[in-house]
């Protein structure tokens, strides 16, 4: 046995020893851990380099977030003002003479708002204007007179500048990176808190309002918003810098008009002894009259939107056309930063956001503003990357430290409780304190380190098992070499007690039938015979102990738990029986290795065995052992003296309420003193319900009863009626069986000390 020892210590286990687990070397525990420690750090750099595939899996997240919970909506004093499909219809199409917008602006001024936002560049002359119109009369043919009075109309601009003077307006720009734009128009300063930071994002120029436009307004903005790179506006801009002139968004400089603040206060992280971006100065917040903003480095504000709210959008018909009092208008925009935008079809400005695929660029504006004034906000802290990527470092360097020692599962139990807590902890943090903390790197860490060092655990496995297979492939059974290299320490004489089904099947005169065929022929009969028995007792989950030249020796319940192996075993015997009929009709009589008709015994019992490697220091087999087993073989053996297909002990038949099964005998099997009641399966439930079935049951008890009593002419009466029904059931042997004893029974009584248990002949 020099050579089971030796494979099993070089495979960590000791020959007749139970179940070991492996305990690795320190060294071999540092080189199983290399693969999850090389990938944590793999993930570390990519999360300090902030690359877009692990940042766009954090930004995804946050999204989903946003739509799990949105930002509950809360009054505050911003309305937008829809110039939408409705208007369009009952105001006329788009662009609307500027004497119409100059109309509108002077209402929300009237209504007492406390800035007037256009979501709308006005970046051309107003084609409509008197002096454009008489050009455009006067050119033609059939034109009269120079419409001089037409020229002397008030011009439509210079009438909406003068509505704009008298109204606390804001307009809007639009940034541009080609160069040759014009300079921003900046009616207020700004006043930074440290150095100019060099995060705020640049442009070449804008594309603004008219001058006088723009000169007669309270203030401009910017309306660009890039969003990421997927398209989606997560975070409003706020700043922009164009040459050496920073200008504030659409919003920011709206909320400033509203309060009628002066200079916009920014703060920089070198000027306020916070961590500050790579390279420079970073914005770290804005103060903008009585609100401060915090932001991010390039003077961004993280946008938690809500849900749909009607109560924000007021149609500009419903005001441009008197549907709304004068105390209405008081209550919708008095004190409010009122936008005005296009949401027409063919006119909106369309971005999306995490909360919704097409939203109009005016609610992401108008959101803005309502979180700076609410102070909702969601923030990105500075020390969030910082923590994200101990945590990251921490989950992922431990789990691969922990899965060489510990094992998969234990491992994998902590690393999942882990990423839940990281998960649970990030979105406790964003719904009760608006902290937007990113667990995807340490998720990414730990989930990644698992699987690389699992990998690298099983690769290590698998070689021990090849040289396990090596070694002992020429000495044992295939099967039980696959058990050896999944635990060494399995290999031990013995076994264990199951409650199993047993079942021996013969092929009945094999000896005779194989007369009749050369040796290559038996060989070929026999696998064309066996594969489908085997293939009908694998898929009813029985377990082939061995073939026995014709015979099967095979069990339900090991090594695998069947908690119904009896009515597993009951259907795998019927399911042959039925496939050997088929069979014999195909192959009877054709040519090929078939000798004629096929019959086979089964024998089922079920009963307490002993399962497991059992055999010698030399060579084990996995089987059983067992007084079930050798009675399941004495049942199939009588399978010939009462003539029926299928015999099962009293146990087994206890098991299987419902099934088509009839009492045969109390009898004594050979080399056991204590009689056994033995039974014939003849068919599933639906033969059991059948009145013929039943009758045939009835009248089999009926006889027995009488032929145990010595009641011999009774038992004589009840076995003719049992006559005419056994053809039908194939239990003519049984009738002839029972016939003979009683008529030797009846001339030499047994006497009153007779039991009714008959002694088997054979096995």
């Amino acid at each position: 046995m020099w050579w089971v020892r030796r494979a099993v210590v070089a495979a960590g286990g000791t020959a007749g020893q139970g179940p070991r687990p492996p305990r690795l070397a320190l060294a071999g525990r540092l080189v199983t851990a290399l693969p999850g420690i090389v990938l944590t750090l793999a993930v570390f750099f990519l999360h300090l380099a902030e690359t877009g595939p692990l940042r766009q899996l954090g930004l995804l997240l946050f999204d989903g977030y946003q739509r799990a919970a949105p930002r509950p909506y809360e009054p505050a004093p911003v309305r937008i003002v829809d110039i939408d499909d409705a208007t369009i219809a009952r105001l006329g199409q788009w662009p609307w003479p500027r004497l119409e917008v100059a109309r509108l602006t002077a209402m929300l001024a009237e209504a007492g708002a406390a800035a007037v936002a256009f979501d709308i560049v006005f970046a051309e002359p107003d084609r409509t204007s008197p002096a454009r119109v008489a050009s455009v009369l006067a050119a033609n043919p059939d034109a009269r007179g120079d419409f001089t009075e037409v020229r002397r109309l008030a011009d439509h601009d210079a009438i909406f500048a003068s509505a704009l003077r008298a109204a606390p307006a804001v307009l809007g720009f639009f940034l541009t990176r080609e160069p040759g734009a014009q300079p921003p128009a900046r009616p207020a300063g700004f006043a930074i808190g440290g150095s100019t930071p060099a995060t705020i994002p640049a442009y070449a120029g804008t594309i603004g309002p008219l001058a006088n436009l723009a000169g007669s307004a309270a203030g401009a903005g910017f309306l660009t918003m890039t969003g990421d790179r997927d398209g989606i506006v997560r975070r409003a801009p706020l700043l922009a810098r164009v040459g050496d002139t920073i200008v504030p968004s659409l919003s920011l400089e709206a909320l400033r008009v509203a309060q009628q603040a002066g200079a916009i206060a920014i703060r920089a992280s070198d000027g306020s002894g916070e961590y500050g971006a790579r390279g420079g100065a970073s914005v770290v917040g804005i103060k903008v009259g009585g609100f401060e903003v915090p932001t991010d480095a390039g003077g961004e504000l993280w946008m938690h939107y809500t849900a749909p709210v009607a109560a924000r959008l007021v149609p500009a018909w419903k005001l441009m056309q008197g549907q709304l009092s004068e105390a209405e208008r008081r209550d919708l925009f008095e004190g409010h930063v009122v936008f005005v935008g296009t949401g027409a079809q063919g006119l909106r400005d369309l971005v999306s956001t995490p909360v919704r695929a097409r939203e109009l660029g005016v609610m992401v504006h108008a959101q803005a503003v309502e979180q700076m004034i609410l102070g909702r906000f969601l923030v990105r802290p500075d020390w969030a990357a910082g923590a994200e990527r101990a945590l990251l470092l921490l989950f992922g360097i431990g789990l691969a430290l922990l899965l060489p020692r510990l094992g998969a599962l234990p491992s994998g139990s902590i690393g999942g409780l882990a990423t839940a807590a990281i998960l649970a902890l990030s979105w406790l943090a964003f719904r009760r304190w608006g902290l937007l903390l990113d667990p995807v790197g340490p998720v990414l860490a730990a989930g990644g380190s698992y699987v690389a060092v699992t990998a690298a655990s099983f690769w290590r496995e698998e070689r021990r098992r090849a040289y396990i297979r090596t070694a002992f492939d020429r000495y044992l059974s295939p099967e039980l070499v696959e058990q050896i290299a999944a635990d060494p320490g399995r290999l031990e004489l013995g076994g264990e007690e199951r409650d199993m089904t047993v079942m021996f099947l013969d092929v009945r005169g094999f000896s005779r039938l194989s007369e009749k065929m050369g040796p290559r022929d038996v060989i070929a009969f026999l696998v064309e015979f066996l594969t489908p028995m085997t293939d009908i007792l694998l898929a009813h989950r029985a377990t082939i102990d061995k073939y026995i030249g014709d015979a099967i020796l095979a069990f339900w319940n090991a090594p695998l738990d069947d908690p119904d192996h009896v009515e597993n075993a009951a259907r795998a015997t019927l399911a042959m029986v039925a496939r050997l009929a088929e069979l014999n009709a195909r192959k009877a009589g054709g040519p090929g290795p078939w000798p004629g008709e096929v019959r086979i015994g089964i024998g089922l019992n079920t009963g307490t065995c002993c399962v497991g490697n059992i055999g010698s220091a030399q060579r084990l087999n996995y089987s059983l052992i067992g007084d079930t087993v050798n009675l399941a073989s004495r049942i199939e053996g009588q399978t010939k003296t009462y003539g029926v297909t299928i015999a099962i002990g009293a146990e087994t038949a206890g098991r299987l309420p419902g099934f088509a099964l009839l009492e045969l005998d109390r009898l004594r099997v050979v080399g056991r003193d204590r009689p056994v009641t033995i039974f014939a399966l003849l068919g599933p439930p639906e033969m059991a319900a059948g009145a013929e079935f039943r009758a045939l049951v009835d009248v089999q008890a009926a006889m027995l009863q009488s032929y145990r009593a010595q009641r011999w002419e009774d038992a004589s009466a009840q076995l003719d009626l049992l006559a005419e029904l056994a053809p039908g059931f194939g239990l003519e042997t049984l009738v002839a069986l029972y016939r003979s004893r009683i008529q030797r029974l009846s001339r030499n009584p047994p006497g009153e000390g007779w039991d009714g248990v008959a002694d088997a002949e054979t096995k």
